[in-house]
């Protein structure tokens, strides 16, 4: 299964709601977004609802790394771009990008999703079609770039730490 460039964007206008009293997204507005972009990915390697319901599998969501790089405004039109990063048998590793009109990266997530048996209530496998477009996927990813911002660890450097 080929999946094309467009079909792993997402799309998002920001809503009146998720508008902060400094006047951009809230903080949970992006994380609001790049669950819905998250979702239309597995959508796209054949993961939708009548998927879920008939194989009793879906994906728990492990860990993830937001970055905060610009604002977005009320009725900001915005584009997440998805990339493999890494997947196995059972785990996808993703990068997000969060783009406005512009063309700029105003936020990033990274994240780790795990496969999970509804009826056994553990990890397992991807069904077999979406392992499929899942390694189909992945091996196009694999010539892109790693992003910049993949990978990254949070802390404050002991450099810049106050003397006691």
């Amino acid at each position: 299964m080929q999946i094309q460039e467009e079909e792993r964007c997402f799309y998002q206008s920001v809503l009146s709601q998720w508008v902060d009293y400094n006047g951009h997204m809230n903080d949970s507005a992006y994380a609001i977004i790049f669950t819905k972009a998250l979702e239309h990915f597995l959508e796209t390697l054949g993961l939708d609802e009548k998927a879920r319901k008939h194989h009793h599998y879906t994906t728990y969501t492990l860990e993830t790394h937001t970055c905060f790089l610009k604002e977005a405004l009320e009725a900001d039109m915005v584009q997440v771009k998805t990339q493999v990063l890494d997947w196995d048998a059972k785990r996808i590793h993703l990068f997000m990008e969060m783009i406005n009109r512009e063309k700029e990266i105003i936020a990033t997530n990274e994240y780790m999703v795990m496969g999970m048996d509804q009826k056994e209530k553990r990890p397992a496998p991807f069904p077999p079609k979406v392992a499929e477009a899942l390694a189909s996927l992945g091996q196009q990813h694999q010539q892109l770039p790693k992003p910049e911002k993949a990978g990254r660890r949070m802390g404050i450097p002991t450099k810049n730490k106050p003397a006691s």
